[in-house]
């Protein structure tokens, strides 16, 4: 929510830095939530201080495929994005709404659910995620319909974003027009390096917050030879992408591709469970259940995530509007790609791979939108 112009300072935090920096933000009463390392993976979690981030874990990520390892250094962030995303905190999987409770003499008391009010950090928002916050911003927090539940969570939240020097196998930020460096929407971002001088982080400040914070921890300034490793490490990352899209308007693509052969190949795959649904970072559809006791005096309603994937998800009377896993899987990606824009003005898909990596069958949508620009190009060219 913050311009990158308001950027206010700038200086080199080293380890104990970072550590000062948690610890800085819990004295200001935030929950800080980072990376680190559970049931060998790196997932999200409550942060008591830096020394539980992933300090020398790397991943080695395929279609379908996820390891931890073990790394030569003792870098903090250098990682891909993990099985979560920053959804999970601001749009959690569940909120109750209201609770009602049956009493024998004055009726019903009805409960509504007030939000949940916590001051978050979030420290190690990969620019990927960042750009998908932007996003559920504008689908959570914008228009007619704003979610109270959303932006109880996501107001005021403090983002550091960590810039990515070493992306993942499955990662195409870049050609999502996004990219490894973070442009905007920070409080504070940090470039990990690491090297024979030792190990750093360039903090740079993006809110007036964010330069408060700075100014609190041990630093020291940032000369013009650590800038310069730090923007050829970015730079680097960005010519290294492990995905990417073709060089299309996906837009146009999709609006073009419904009735294409491809996507008989392409659910003759999918399993339709929609773990490519609950691990992106921007889908947000959800649906509601209610729930009783064993005595019927006391209910519950709840939403929930849902997916487009489920065969429930479209019913009308009658039947599911989309039965088939065929017409499930167009519904996903060409909303994802393409129709996302009619609604909110920008892609749903932000080039982080997580539905690549978490996709039992290991099906990946960049693969897909390239057989989809392969066939319509056959087509155009045939006599």
């Amino acid at each position: 929510m913050n311009d990158p112009e308001d950027d206010r300072a700038e200086a080199v935090l080293d380890r104990g830095g970072l550590d000062a920096l948690v610890r800085a933000l819990k004295r200001r009463g935030r929950t800080v939530i980072g990376p680190t390392v559970r049931d060998g993976a790196i997932v999200l979690d409550e942060l008591g201080s830096a020394d539980e981030l992933p300090h020398g874990w790397g991943v080695e990520l395929e279609a379908g495929r996820y390891r931890i390892r073990r790394r030569q250094d003792g870098a903090a962030f250098a990682h891909s994005a993990g099985p979560q995303s920053w959804k999970s905190y601001l749009h959690p999987e569940r909120v109750r709404q209201w609770t009602v409770d049956r009493h024998a003499v004055d009726g019903l008391t009805v409960r509504a659910e007030e939000p949940e009010s916590i001051s978050y950090a979030f420290l190690g928002v990969r620019p990927c995620d960042l750009r998908a916050i932007r996003i559920l911003d504008r689908v959570m927090g914008g228009g007619r319909y704003r979610d109270a539940a959303y932006l109880s969570r996501r107001t005021g939240a403090f983002l550091i974003a960590v810039e990515c020097t070493e992306p993942g196998a499955t990662c195409f930020c870049v050609s999502m027009g996004a990219g490894p460096a973070a442009d905007a929407g920070y409080d504070l971002a940090l470039t990990e390096l690491v090297d024979a001088s030792g190990h750093h982080f360039l903090c740079r400040s993006g809110s007036e917050e964010g330069a408060e914070v700075l100014a609190e921890l041990p630093r020291r300034s940032a000369d013009e030879g650590m800038r310069e490793a730090a923007t050829r490490a970015v730079s680097a990352a960005a010519e290294h992408m492990g995905r990417t899209m073709p060089p299309v308007d996906l837009r146009a693509l999709m609006r073009d591709s419904l009735e294409a052969e491809r996507w008989d190949d392409v659910t003759s795959r999918c399993l339709s469970c929609g773990n490519c649904t609950m691990v992106c970072p921007t889908c947000f559809c959800t649906t509601t259940e209610d729930v009783t006791d064993l005595t019927g005096d006391h209910a519950e309603r709840w939403r929930r995530w849902d997916s487009c994937y489920d065969l429930d998800f479209s019913f009308l009377h009658g039947g599911p509007v989309r039965a088939t896993p065929r017409s499930r899987y167009r519904q996903w990606l060409t909303h994802k790609l393409g129709t996302w824009h009619d609604q909110f003005d920008s892609s749903g898909c932000v080039g982080c791979g997580r539905c690549i990596v978490w996709c039992p069958t290991g099906i990946d949508l960049t693969e897909e939108a390239g057989a989809l620009h392969r066939e319509a190009s056959r087509k155009e060219s045939a006599p």
